[in-house]
């Protein structure tokens, strides 16, 4: 039986090149490096960044490339912040080699990451997810016809404690004790003052309170009922694949029919630089109905199915510019009616959520580290690039993450019978009824699973 003790010795200070042990690599990553390396991602990006780099003089900065390989590292792995994807590049000779760097190199420190982003802009991130985005389209995995938009919330990298009034600068506990002592307590406790403040009402209002640390954040209602300085996100999904059209950031306190025009404008500006035509159907929650957007997007040319809110009275149509919003709240609740409706909104259910628990339940964004929408918007952008290429790495290979991808060999002959053994589960899996037949073939994008650590 060997013993640790018996394998105790000291290091060599000279080991020779051919002694060195090299074990097999993630496959997932050598056939991602392959993806983009044939589509000269690291010469398109370096492109693109060509203005923030000036001459060889200095100490060499990080290459364009692999500062957005360390992004979609982030992605794929399951990091929430840039710490934790330094870390981890150094600790995996298959990330090393997936960056370009040999054993003998030093791998690039979470504040050269840090740096890198603050410097770059938002505008050039934006270009790399249509450049992803791009590569889905020349895939035929993108039809950019008709499009689904959900939003939900990130919570901020700040803390309800530290906010602050707007108009003094006083923070919330002295705030508080000031009207309480003006209520006629003197000299308040803590408890006494959070007795005093369960009977407030409206004490938590945007106008009032800012976080020093993050002004960019709102105070809003989080999904599972708790209150926190928070963002809002924004998707526009491919509903014929899945593939990510658009996202964008806004404050948490603005509502669906105020951020909805605007990402769909964003989808709608994608299709036509990729030439697949404007969209030509959206579909929206009940959050999004309102005349004033049911009247933009028919003047967009977008046929709208949004739920109507259930209502107690009968709408009087009564006002300037009323005619023209019951004229189109009317024929979006025939499209409603009808049984397309059903199915559009299953399907938005379906790949919209997705997108969501990727990109911020298993990619880790949830809870933002970053501080700043734009800063915020930029890891959202390749967290978005790198959903769209796990589409078409499951279209190739038939899995779209390191986790999915972790058992099969390098050679060709063992990713053969891997892929056999796909096939075979996908069909063993569309067998049975028509009824079961139909209710599977809507899932035309795989479920990705959260990645572990290899």
């Amino acid at each position: 039986m060997g013993k640790r003790s018996n394998r105790e010795r000291q290091a060599d200070l000279w080991i020779p090149s051919d002694r060195i042990v090299e074990p097999p690599g993630h496959v997932f990553y050598t056939k991602l490096d392959a993806l983009l390396t044939a589509h000269h991602f690291d010469r398109a990006v370096e492109h693109l960044c060509q203005r923030f780099y000036r001459g060889p003089l200095g100490q060499p900065s990080l290459p364009p490339g692999v500062y957005f390989r360390c992004l979609l590292i982030g992605f794929f792995e399951g990091l929430d912040s840039e710490r934790g994807i330094a870390w981890r590049v150094a600790d995996s000779l298959s990330l090393r080699k997936f960056l370009g760097y040999g054993v003998d190199e030093r791998t690039p420190d979470h504040s050269t990451i840090s740096r890198t982003r603050r410097l770059l802009w938002a505008s050039t991130h934006q270009a790399v997810f249509r450049w992803v985005l791009r590569r889905v389209q020349a895939e035929g995995l993108l039809a950019g016809t008709c499009v689904g938009i959900d939003a939900t919330t990130l919570e901020a990298n700040a803390a309800m404690r530290s906010i602050v009034r707007r108009d003094t600068g006083a923070t919330y506990e002295a705030y508080l004790r000031t009207l309480a002592e003006a209520a006629g307590i003197i000299e308040p406790t803590r408890d006494e003052l959070r007795r005093f403040d369960r009977t407030r009402k409206q004490k938590g209002s945007n106008r009032d309170w800012v976080s020093p640390a993050d002004p960019d954040a709102r105070i809003t209602k989080m999904k599972d009922g708790r209150t926190h300085l928070a963002h809002k996100a924004e998707h526009a999904v491919d509903l014929s694949s899945g593939a990510l059209m658009a996202i964008t950031l806004h404050a948490a306190d603005q509502g669906d029919t105020t951020t909805g025009m605007t990402t769909l404008r964003a989808a709608d500006r994608a299709t036509l630089a990729l030439e697949v035509g404007p969209v030509a159907e959206a579909v929206l929650d009940k959050g999004y109905h309102s005349g004033a957007v049911l009247v933009a997007l028919a003047e967009m040319g977008v046929r709208s199915y949004v739920p109507e809110a259930t209502r107690k009275t009968r709408r009087r149509w009564t006002g300037k510019g009323k005619h023209d919003e019951q004229r189109q709240v009317y024929a979006n609740r025939r499209r409603v009616r009808g049984p397309r409706n059903r199915g559009l909104q299953a399907k938005r259910a379906e790949l919209n959520e997705r997108s969501n628990a990727h990109l911020y339940e298993t990619g880790g964004m949830r809870r933002v580290h970053l501080r700043g929408r734009e800063n915020i918007l930029k890891r959202l952008l390749i967290h978005g690039a790198g959903f769209n290429l796990a589409l078409i790495m499951r279209t190739r290979y038939g899995r779209g993450t390191p986790r999915g991808l972790q058992g099969c060999p390098v050679s060709s002959s063992g990713q053969r019978r891997c892929a056999a053994r796909t096939g075979a589960a996908n069909t063993t899996r569309t067998s049975g009824s028509a009824a079961t037949r139909h209710r599977i073939s809507r899932r035309s994008v795989p479920v990705f699973y959260r990645p572990i650590i290899t």
